[in-house]
C-alpha cells in the first residue's frame, strides 16, 4: 500500500525552507554590513582622535574638521542664545544637554561654533523646575572634541506636521528663556540665530561648572558581535538548506520508486 505522501505537502514544505534559506542569509549579510559600518566608525574615531588639537577660527578649512577630532576654541558665550535639548538620558537619568554658541575671538565675518556644554539632570517630582546653568561671561578658552551634528533622537510624526518644541524662527526667544527642543539641526539654528556657524559641534570636556557632566555618549563600535550574529543566521540557514536536500531528496526518492514505502 503506498504510504500518504502528500505532493502538496513536500512543494509546501520546500517552498518554505528555501524562503527560509533566503531569509537567514538576507539576515547574515545585514549583520556583516553593520560590523563594516562599525568597524568603519570605529576607524574614524581612531583616524580623528589621533590628530593633533585644532585651533578652531573662522578660517579653518573644512577638511580640518574631522569628528572625533581633539579641538579648541577662544571666545564669548552668547548664552542669550542658549538652547535646552530634552530627553538625554545620562545613566538612566533623564535630563538634557546644554547648547551654546561661542562667538570666536577676532573672528571676520562674526563667527561662532555650537558648543554642548554638557548634561544636567532633570528635576525630581517635587522639586523645582531645572534651570540651564549661565555660560560664563567673559573670554573663554573652551577645549573638547569635534562632532558633525548634534547627536539627533528619533522624533515622532506630530499632527499638523511640525514639531510642538520647534525651534522659534528667531532667537532670543521672546519670553527671554532658552527654548527646549529635541533635537537641533545647525542650518536651522544659523538662521534662528542670525550667526555665521562652522558646520561641527564642539562637545566640551573641560569645565569648572560642577551642575554639567560632560561624558559624551559614544557609538556602539562592537564589530565582532554583530559577526557573531551573522554566524548563527549562516549556521540556521545551512540547517534550513540541509533539511530542504533531504526533503527533496526523500520526494525524489518516492517518485523514482527507490522508496521501499513506495512500492
Amino acid at each position: 500500500m503506498v504510504r500518504p505522501h502528500s505532493t502538496a505537502r513536500t512543494l509546501a514544505a520546500l517552498l518554505l525552507l528555501a524562503a527560509a534559506v533566503v531569509v537567514l542569509v538576507s539576515l547574515g549579510r545585514w549583520q556583516l554590513r553593520r560590523a563594516d559600518e562599525r568597524r568603519a566608525i570605529l576607524a574614524a574615531i581612531e583616524r580623528g582622535r589621533s590628530q593633533p588639537p585644532l585651533m578652531l577660527a573662522a578660517d579653518t578649512p573644512p577638511t580640518d574638521l574631522q569628528p572625533w577630532r581633539p579641538a579648541q576654541a577662544n571666545g564669548h558665550y552668547r548664552d542669550d542664545l542658549t538652547v535646552v535639548l530634552d530627553n538625554r538620558n545620562r545613566e538612566g537619568r533623564p535630563g538634557y544637554w546644554i547648547a551654546t554658541p561661542l562667538l570666536l575671538e577676532g573672528s571676520t565675518p562674526a563667527t561662532a561654533v555650537l558648543v554642548l556644554r554638557g548634561w544636567m539632570a532633570r528635576a525630581q517630582p517635587g522639586q523645582p523646575p531645572a534651570v540651564a546653568p549661565p555660560a560664563p561671561p567673559g573670554i573663554q578658552h573652551v577645549t573638547g572634541e569635534l562632532a558633525e551634528r548634534v547627536p539627533r533622537l528619533f522624533e515622532l510624526w506630530h499632527f499638523g506636521g511640525a514639531a510642538m518644541d520647534a525651534l522659534p524662527q528667531r532667537l532670543p526667544a521672546a519670553d527671554g528663556k532658552p527654548p527646549t527642543v529635541q533635537n537641533l539641526d545647525l542650518a536651522e539654528y544659523g538662521r534662528a540665530s542670525g550667526f555665521r556657524l562652522l558646520p561641527v559641534v564642539l562637545e566640551q570636556s573641560d569645565a569648572d561648572e560642577d551642575v554639567l557632566k560632560h561624558d559624551w555618549p559614544q557609538p556602539s563600535v562592537d564589530f565582532n558581535q554583530n559577526q557573531g550574529y551573522a554566524l548563527q543566521w549562516f549556521g540556521f540557514a545551512s540547517i534550513a538548506g540541509i533539511a530542504f536536500l533531504v526533503v527533496a531528496w526523500r520526494a525524489w526518492r518516492r517518485r523514482s520508486g527507490g522508496d521501499p514505502g513506495n512500492r
